[in-house]
This record gives structure tokens, sequence and C-alpha cells, in this order.
């Protein structure tokens, strides 16, 4: 089973209905998650969220997520989510041009979560803040509005996506598929 912690984005619902095509999901409210349930889970998802933490103090956030850093099944944080992810890891969030649209998306490095996507495809962009590449995480795709699109821990399974892959159409539904299977590894 797959727990989606919703951080209060609208889209989490279809962050869900695509992972049930592929196994069960328990859609968990943030604050309403706890590391007592983590051992019933197969891996892990990080809803978007309509905040900017470039304008909130994001310690209580950091704090409630901070068993990321010692979690060993897959983990993957979608925008806010992969925001998260990285500053928990040490990197640096900023502002940027605000970008509401499909953007291309280069792949830098092969990786099962790019399985059947091409080099180049396109992803729907909802943010205006993106964070550096955090320490002990790889690079793995980037855009012309954005470097870190896709990055991957270099020795665990935890993923971060810039981009919302559950409102990007085919190519979106695939990558959500290809994490589903990095859980059965």
């Amino acid at each position: 089973m797959i727990a989606v912690i919703n951080c209060g984005s609208s889209k989490t619902p279809l962050i869900a209905q695509h992972l049930e095509e592929y196994q069960d999901v328990q859609v968990i409210g943030l604050l309403d998650f706890s590391t007592e349930i983590l051992n019933q889970f197969t891996g892990v998802v990080i809803s978007g969220a309509p905040i900017l933490l470039t304008e909130i103090d994001p310690a209580p956030y950091l704090q409630k997520l901070s068993w990321i850093k010692t979690y060993q099944k897959p983990i993957l944080g979608i925008c806010f989510g992969h925001q998260l992810i990285g500053l928990l890891h040490g990197a640096r969030i900023a502002k940027m041009k605000e970008d509401r649209d499909f953007q291309e998306i280069e792949v830098l490095k092969d990786d099962l979560i790019f399985d059947r996507l091409p080099d180049i495809f396109e992803m729907q962009e909802d943010h205006c803040e993106h964070i550096s590449l955090p320490h002990g995480f790889e690079l793995l795709a980037c855009s012309d509005a954005c470097i870190n699109e896709v990055m991957k821990h270099r020795d665990k399974p935890i993923y971060g996506v810039q981009f919302h892959p559950e409102v990007s159409g085919n190519y979106g539904h695939m990558l959500l598929a290809n994490f589903t299977q990095l859980l059965n590894e």
C-alpha cells in the first residue's frame, strides 16, 4: 500500500487515482501522518501544497517529515513535497518567475523513473519557487524554466519532481507508474 501525504493540494485526489491502478493507496493529511504507521506502506508520495515556503517558517513541516532522512522505502515528492525533501537535505529555496504552463523536461541521466519516457517530454508546472540540488542528490532532469526538475538521492530511493505528473497526461501517468515499479524492487 502506498501512502499519499496530502499537504493541501487540490490535485492530491488525482495522484491517488493514478496510483490506485497499480497498488492500494491511503491518502493521509500531513497533520494526521505519524511515523508509527510508516511500516504498513511500501512507499510514500508527498503532494504539492498551496503554500510558499519562502513566505513561511518551514520548520514545522520539516519537523513533521524528518523521518524521510532515515526511511529506506521509495519516496516521491511532488512540487511542495520535492521542495521539502530538498530542504531536509540542505537545499536552498528561492522565488522564481511564476510557471503555470507545460514545460519541456530534458532527461540528463537515465533512471527507472523515466522508463518508457522520451529524452524530452512535457509536464505541467504549477509553482513560483525552486530549490537548489541538495547534498547527496543527483540531478536527473531539468527544463529551461527550472534547473532542478527531477532529483534522486544517491543512496536511497528518494525522488523529487518539481512538476505535477498527476495533471500532465500520459507522460505523467507513466512516471507515476514507474514509481510504483520501484516499490517492487
